[in-house]
């Protein structure tokens, strides 16, 4: 798989309640206009139904998924790992059943996760550890910010984080 960095091939999926158009998508549309950002509704299956035409078969997928987002980007990544580049999750929602009760199979996806302190939704440890166990090329930051990543997103180099 190529290694080299396409903005065409960058997409970010939102949380549960999250948009297109929340502080997040907002962000890092102002830094790569050619990302995706498309909204996502309903279950996790309707949601991942919606995902899998949208990055279709092309590989060198960079994906950046937040809480609920992050546990799709997991999903698709562990399904699919030959079509992700690289992938950034924001306090991902890795602690749900359709995760954690039947952890993946570990891939060597390059994988960078920021997860809080003070997550008061999704608990940093229980996290971590399943990260460790399916993700074998992982960067784990333990910040000090809340679910939301209020604080952090605005500062993470993103373009160097992405390139």
């Amino acid at each position: 798989m190529p290694d080299y960095f396409d903005p065409a091939h960058l997409i970010f999926l939102h949380g549960l309640e999250g948009t297109s158009q929340g502080t997040k998508a907002t962000l890092l549309r102002s830094l790569f206009p050619d990302m995706l950002t498309p909204d996502f509704s309903g279950s996790l299956e309707e949601r991942m139904r919606t995902l899998k035409p949208i990055l279709g078969d092309r590989e060198v997928w960079t994906i950046v998924g937040s809480s609920f987002g992050g546990l799709m980007a997991a999903l698709f990544t562990c399904q699919r790992p030959d079509q992700v580049r690289k992938l950034v999750l924001l306090a991902p929602a890795l602690i749900l059943p359709q995760f954690a009760s039947s952890v993946p199979t570990p891939v060597n996806v390059p994988t960078i996760i920021y997860h809080g302190r003070q997550d008061q939704i999704i608990p940093l440890e229980p996290t971590r550890q399943l990260a460790y166990q399916v993700f074998r090329n992982l960067t784990f930051h333990e910040v000090d910010d809340e679910h939301g990543l209020s604080r952090t997103i605005f500062e993470i180099d993103w373009t160097a984080l992405l390139a």
